[in-house]
C-alpha cells in the first residue's frame, strides 16, 4: 500500500551562492525514515533560486558552479526586467536553468544518491533569502 507524507519548510536565510543542504534537508523532514522505498520530490517555491544534486565534498565546486551560471546569465543593464534589480532577471534565467525541483529514492529510510552526491540550494539573488521547499514523500511504508 502507498503512503504519502508532505511537508513545508523553510531553509536558513542564504545569500548569493552555491550550498549543500543535504543535512538540512534531513532534518526537516524526518520521514524519510519511515519509508522502506520511495521517492521524495523537493520543490523550492521561489523564481530566483534553484535546487540541484551534485558534488557533496569539494565546496570549491559549488564556488566554480556559481561563476559559471554567472557567466551564463551576468548582471547587467540589457535586461529589460529588473524590478528588484541587477540580480532580479539574471536569478530567474539561473532558476530556469538549474530547476526548482529534484526527485531522489529512498531506500530503507535513506536518501539513495550517489557517494559523492549531495543536495545543493542554488541562491541567486545577493541579499540574504529565506527560501521554502515542499516535500512530498510517496512510498511503501516499513
Amino acid at each position: 500500500m502507498s503512503s504519502w507524507d508532505q511537508v513545508t519548510f523553510s531553509l536558513s536565510p542564504r545569500s548569493k551562492g552555491c550550498y549543500l543542504i543535504t543535512k538540512e534537508v534531513l532534518e526537516k523532514v524526518p520521514q524519510i525514515k519511515n519509508y522502506e522505498v520511495g521517492i521524495i520530490n523537493l520543490f523550492i517555491q521561489h523564481t530566483s533560486a534553484g535546487l540541484t544534486l551534485n558534488e557533496n565534498c569539494d565546496p570549491d565546486v559549488r564556488t566554480d558552479m556559481d561563476a559559471a551560471l554567472d557567466r551564463i546569465a551576468p548582471e547587467g543593464d540589457h535586461y529589460i526586467h529588473a524590478d528588484e534589480g541587477p540580480d532580479d532577471m539574471p536569478g530567474h534565467v539561473k532558476s530556469s536553468t538549474v530547476g526548482v525541483s529534484l526527485s531522489i529514492p529512498i531506500t530503507n529510510g535513506k536518501l539513495n544518491t550517489g557517494t559523492w552526491q549531495g543536495i545543493w540550494l542554488c541562491e541567486f539573488r545577493n541579499y540574504k533569502h529565506t527560501r521554502r521547499i515542499v516535500a512530498t514523500i510517496n512510498g511503501k511504508r516499513k
